[in-house]
């Protein structure tokens, strides 16, 4: 005995749309599952938006089912998709469907439609079945031969989405796939599991949503290569044929950073003795970041914010708009939600740029790259001076200890390896970094990081107010002086962590390097309970 057949797919705002009674001499691709003699459709589940439109189309539909198969039970899903050509929109309401809706393969046989809706909706419907979050086949459906008006429900094709008698194909797409993954990561293989995934997200935002990306993290972290490099995949996929225009908000201030940006008129300022540009309009087609936006002022926000919506802004002192259609990067090392509550962000530009945002690890959360790093480092002061250069094996064993060490500060992260191999090799003329040349440089970063603030010194004067404001009185009296230091000094990383595996990282530095499977989080986790805390308390 067969299963009952459960369908699901998108109802055709146009192509299933019918009105009096020649309607029925109309080929309607869903109208025409349930009158295939071969295919007894028990549920047919429909997402339709909830407007009055779309409502009508629905109510004639129905109608129409259940007089064409009448054992066919139509379930109606509304879905909030404004923009139906939104990739990232669709992809994310189907998702959330075929994680709430009970679907039972041992009780029923599934199909999904892919004749109606948007190519977008269609291309989100093959990867959520593909990936068997729809545990179904794909069916499509076709008119009559003669033409959409000959009467008849036309044929169904059930599609095979069994990928692996394709071998090539799909090898081909995951050298793609990886191809991507490298360029992101400049061409160096990271270690670091986190990372890896944040980038193959990255990659899958990048090639699929033209909405903006938001970088945040240190100075340092590599916001201004990577965002480089997002639009180098986009250029080579062909998604965008403009150019990358580059800006750092830290530099523009006052009328500057208004003509900057958005150009201006004649006249417009004193100096302003010719038109010019701004960024936003040479960014058109391509690709614009924004470095430190959070530099920018509440004006240049409010105009920026017209320009990601609109593509199109009024340069300083003109009364003619310019249109252009860029894609936005921005970056940012402040915690811009904070900047919201004190005023100096607007909250609805936020809001617009949040979409995606990827915060970017410090170096020293990525202590395992620190040695391909070094390596990658190598390789580009060789080509751009046109000389290799190397460490002998005692030289390099120094600077890596070193190097992963808590010693080491890493302030301004990549910037701060990048200028050392820098400053390593154009000390070593010979191509070969010896041990002293090592030992002066490690003295010259200590000297460098001497009069940054240690971890830890933000809790302030008093050594204890962390334990105090978070300890009752009475577990303060049974604790010891050693456990009172250690927890003051915990609870400091806990408190400008963002994670608990963060802190854990940060706390076990050392420790985790000699254990193949480092659970920092956890470690951390069962110390805190010691003391009665938590991290999400803290």
């Amino acid at each position: 005995m067969s299963l009952p057949l459960t369908v699901f797919g998108f109802l055709g705002t146009v192509l299933d749309r019918g009105e009096g009674a020649k309607r029925w001499e109309k080929w309607r691709p869903t109208l025409s599952l349930v009158r295939q003699e071969d295919l007894l459709v028990k549920r047919l589940v429909l997402f339709r938006g909830d407007n009055e439109f779309e409502a009508r189309i629905a109510e004639v539909l129905e109608g129409d089912v259940r007089t064409s198969s009448p054992e066919t039970e139509v379930v109606w899903e509304l879905h909030d998709i404004r923009d139906p050509w939104n990739f990232a929109e669709v992809f994310s309401w189907l998702h959330g469907f075929t994680r709430r809706f009970g679907m039972d393969p041992e009780k029923e046989e599934f199909l999904v439609h892919i004749s109606t809706g948007t190519h977008v909706a269609q291309i989100c419907l093959f990867l959520l079945t593909e990936s068997r979050h729809f545990p179904a086949r794909l069916v499509q459906t076709s008119p009559p031969k003669r033409g959409p008006r000959r009467r008849g429900p036309g044929t169904y094709q059930i599609i095979d989405l069994d990928l692996s008698r394709y071998d090539q194909i799909a090898a081909r797409f995951f050298e793609e796939q990886q191809q991507g993954l490298s360029l992101l990561k400049s061409g160096i293989e990271t270690r670091n599991e986190d990372f890896n995934r944040q980038i193959a997200e990255i990659e899958m935002v990048a090639l699929a949503s033209e909405a903006p990306i938001l970088l945040l993290g240190p100075t340092g972290a590599g916001k201004s290569r990577l965002a480089a490099k997002i639009y180098e995949l986009k250029k080579g996929r062909k998604l965008v044929s403009g150019p990358f225009v580059e800006v750092n908000c830290a530099t523009l201030r006052g009328d500057q950073a208004m003509s900057g940006l958005f150009g201006h008129a004649r006249g417009a300022f004193t100096g302003a003795a010719q038109a010019r540009g701004g960024l936003l309009a040479r960014a058109d087609g391509g690709m614009l970041f924004l470095d430190e936006i959070g530099e920018l002022g509440l004006d240049e926000q409010a105009m920026l914010l017209r320009a990601i919506e609109e593509k199109r802004f009024l340069p300083l002192g003109s009364d003619e708009e310019v249109e252009s259609d860029f894609q936005l990067i921005a970056g940012s090392n402040r915690d811009l939600y904070r900047e919201v509550e004190e005023g100096n962000f607007r909250q609805d530009l936020l809001a617009r740029i949040d979409l995606w945002a990827f915060e970017l690890p410090s170096l020293k959360e990525r202590w395992e790259d620190i040695e391909p790093n070094l390596e990658f480092e190598l390789r580009r002061f060789s080509s751009e001076k046109g000389r290799q250069v190397r460490f002998n094996k005692e030289a390099r064993e120094r600077y890596l200890d070193f190097a992963l060490s808590e010693e080491a500060r890493w302030t301004a992260n990549f910037r701060d390896l990048g200028a050392s191999i820098t400053r390593l090799c154009t000390l070593s003329p010979g191509g070969r970094i010896q041990l002293p040349t090592v030992e002066k440089e490690i003295e010259r970063l200590r000297r460098a990081w001497q009069s940054a603030p240690k971890p830890g010194s933000e809790a302030g004067g008093d050594s204890h107010s962390l334990v105090e404001a978070y300890l009752p009185s009475s577990r303060l009296r049974d604790l010891d002086p050693f456990d009172r230091f250690q927890l003051e000094g915990v609870l400091a990383v806990c408190r400008r962590a963002k994670s608990l595996s963060e802190a854990g990282r940060e706390l076990f530095a050392q420790s985790r390097r000699k254990k193949q499977r480092p659970n920092d989080a956890d470690r951390l986790r069962k110390y805190l309970l010691r003391f009665g805390l938590r991290f999400q308390d803290l």
